[in-house]
């Protein structure tokens, strides 16, 4: 069968989503955006990044 009824659906949420006037926060995006990946220290001091798995009871063979 057709697809003219899914493209017809498409088409108008693409249509709504281009024409609304949806109110955006820029500002907390960009720093949600820029916050995403930490810059890791090299010290190796920091416990943040620590690996949770480093200390289990892994025998090797």
């Amino acid at each position: 069968m057709g697809r003219g009824r899914s493209k017809a659906k498409q088409t108008k949420v693409a249509r709504d989503l281009k024409y609304s006037n949806q109110e955006m926060d820029l500002e907390s995006l960009a720093k949600e955006l820029h916050d995403q990946a930490p810059v890791k220290k090299g010290d190796g001091d920091d416990d943040t990044y620590a690996d949770p798995y480093a200390n289990d009871n892994y025998n090797p063979r």
